[in-house]
């Protein structure tokens, strides 16, 4: 097995004596030695699968490892092994230990949208970006693990303490609907080991060796609980790579590579720096720019894939051209050297930045598809739909309870609620089912006690004919029950509800043609839709361009790639500090190490902002790299002049005047 590794990977995967951190460069194999390890780990060295814990960052990551790890353990018992994200993780201390904390276990996960409805109502604001703001600094509050009485004391002005303030009542409201965030599934967990030894020693003695994906994207809070989970030991592998830190605007911390060093004196360092991905030029030219950030550690990628093509440098008069231009140069590679369209990739730094190339990949009939765009399922309307299937499904699922009996709103608001969550708490019961307690007529005045239980009756009338009745006369009698339509109208822009409605309608008819060919019931329709959106994008990928934000392809890797906009106020991005700039560089950086044969990068001399046109200046990283790997467009460095339509029209007369002479 270790013989299939180089020397560098091998001695990752045996060293076992102490902490180890794995510098693992762009394309080094880092999912490799974590998977080999892991198999190393059972195989040779006698630990039990169910002892070991293997974290990383996204699903899709989770998965990729655990159908390696499968692979290598094949036929062998791999029963217990825990391959998961942080947030999973935590979710799973949390269910085995909520009581300690309060909470059933069967407590609700609200995601951002149930975080940012509860916030909207708290704020009584129509202002979005006043409640993102708020969103962002209770995340980072508990990340830091602030409490709001210690927000309300550290507030510098009236505006925090009105924040301190909606985060103790954003608190109080989780807590009566037995409920959690995303931001608690990390920090609820190093609360409880804090306060409850017994808890952190049945965890240290069921996880008796850590390896934690992707180090350098860990924020504070991810960072004390895998050390408290690594305990006295100290058994754990962490695998990141300094040089691709890109996520500081979500908390992320490069500072925990030096806390490694100063919380492990005895920490060994192993670097891996062959490259498996990229030519050698695309190499050089990433590790010279990358050569101006300072350094946590010092890193030099190198490959033995050959030299490769020259990196192509390109100036276009305007962004229109700038699109036409990558897409033309696309199609003829592909013509000439009869790839694929899934062989190429077109990065840009902002999503805006994408139209003008999805307009012209449109117009030459190209396939493409569109990294971190919005899921259909994830679009509000269709949530607000879902809830009330899942609620028919489930009464016991607590967020569809909440999402359901409050959109439309039916004069049940938070107060009505907050007694209804505090009862069922109290009781260990659903909030449905605590709808139905004598108790809650005493504690409800009688028109909102009625509102509750009339829609709870609503619910068990459409349930009990859920398995026997066709499900697209099920579907219609909901919505027309609910009046949705009615209230989207009311809710929203004219516009803005129309295509929301036409979005629920597109649903409707596509759950009731596959009801109909499937012959599946309204109950078996839930779950098939639960599972679509779990396994989404894990069919076959589709043969189409790539278009994705810089940060949406870190961890992908093309034949060819486009890195587009590559100017001053983009990337890097406009009002930089020195230390964003950093991260800005790493950006670029990771754009770079995408790509394994070719390389193209383009900007504007002038972009449209409104009715004007602005001059761009290309990104200073351009200079930052080495001239003689690159190759500037029309073989000269200086970017092609450009004069404005005007300018243009004023030259032409000037002309005509000289010959009219």
């Amino acid at each position: 097995m270790l013989n299939t590794l180089n020397a560098a990977q091998r001695e990752a995967v045996t060293c076992l004596d102490g902490p180890l951190l794995v510098l693992a460069g762009a394309g080094s194999g880092k999912t490799r030695v974590i998977t080999q390890k892991i198999a190393y780990l059972v195989e040779q060295c006698g630990y039990a699968p169910r002892n070991i814990a293997a974290i990383t960052f996204t699903n899709k990551a989770a998965n990729e490892m655990r159908e390696r790890v499968g692979t290598l353990l094949q036929g062998k018992n791999a029963k217990g092994l825990m391959v998961s994200t942080f947030h999973s993780l935590g979710m799973n201390i949390l269910r085995a230990e909520a009581k300690l904390l309060g909470y059933k276990p069967q407590f609700s996960i609200f995601d951002s949208g149930d975080s940012w409805k509860i916030l909207s109502e708290l704020t009584n604001s129509g202002d979005k970006q006043e409640i993102r703001d708020i969103q962002t600094q209770i995340s980072n509050w508990k990340s830091a693990f602030v409490s709001p009485e210690q927000a309300m004391q550290l507030a510098e002005n009236e505006e925090m303490k009105v924040h301190a303030r909606i985060y103790a009542r954003y608190q109080e409201t989780l807590r009566a609907y037995q409920a959690v965030d995303f931001d608690d599934l990390i920090h609820l967990p190093v609360v409880l080991f804090k306060e409850h030894p017994e808890a952190l020693f049945r965890w240290q003695n069921r996880l008796h060796y850590l390896l934690i994906d992707e180090y350098q994207d860990t924020n504070d809070c991810q960072y004390q609980l895998t050390k408290l989970l690594a305990g006295h030991r100290a058994a754990f592998t962490a695998v990141g790579d300094d040089d691709q830190a890109i996520y500081a605007w979500r908390g992320a911390s490069i500072e925990n590579l030096h806390n490694l060093r100063n919380d492990y004196p005895n920490l060994r360092v192993i670097k891996l720096e062959q490259n498996y991905r990229s030519s050698q030029r695309i190499l050089k030219v990433a590790n010279h720019l990358i050569n101006h950030n300072t350094k946590v550690f010092e890193k030099n990628l190198w490959s033995d894939h050959g030299i490769g093509d020259p990196v192509r440098i390109y100036a276009a008069r305007d962004d229109e051209y700038e699109a036409e231009s990558v897409v033309m140069k696309l199609m003829a590679h592909k013509f000439e050297h009869r790839t694929k369209y899934s062989d190429y990739a077109i990065l840009y730094r902002s999503n805006h930045l994408s139209r003008t190339f999805e307009e012209q990949l449109r117009t030459q009939r190209v396939p493409y598809t569109v990294s971190g765009g919005t899921s259909f399922f994830e679009r509000a309307e269709i949530k607000d739909i879902t809830s009330y299937l899942r609620l028919i499904a489930n009464p016991d699922d607590d967020p569809a309870f909440i999402r359901a009996i409050t959109t439309p709103k039916r004069g049940i608001g938070n107060t009505t609620l907050e007694k209804l969550g505090n009862h069922a708490g109290a009781r260990h019961i659903s909030l449905f089912e605590a709808a139905f307690e004598a108790e809650m007529e005493q504690q409800l005045p009688p028109r909102q006690h009625e509102d509750l239980v009339t829609f709870c009756n609503f619910i068990n009338r459409i349930q009990e004919r859920a398995d026997k009745d066709p499900c697209g006369e099920l579907l219609d009698e909901l919505l027309r029950a609910i009046n949705y339509e009615t209230w989207l109208y009311d809710s929203h822009e004219p516009h803005q509800a129309q295509g929301k409605w036409e979005n629920v309608q597109g649903f409707i008819a596509w759950l009731k043609r596959k009801a109909e060919s499937d012959e599946k019931s309204l109950i078996a329709m839930v779950q098939t839709i639960a599972l679509i959106n779990m396994l989404e994008g894990k069919d076959q990928e589709p043969d189409a361009v790539s278009l994705s934000t810089l940060h949406a392809a870190k961890g992908l890797e093309f034949p060819h790639v486009f890195i587009v906009g590559a100017e001053e106020e983009i990337l890097p991005f406009r009002d930089s500090d020195e230390k964003q700039i950093e991260e800005e560089r790493r950006l670029m950086y990771v754009g770079i190490t995408r790509a394994e044969r070719s390389l193209q990068i383009s900007y504007c001399n002038r972009r449209k902002r409104g009715k004007d046109w602005l001059a761009c200046e290309p990104s200073r990283f351009l200079e930052e790299m080495p001239e003689g790997e690159l190759v500037y467009a029309g073989g000269h460095k200086e970017a092609v002049s450009t004069v404005t339509k005007d300018e243009g029209m004023d030259k032409l007369a000037r002309l005509k005047a000289m010959l009219n002479k």
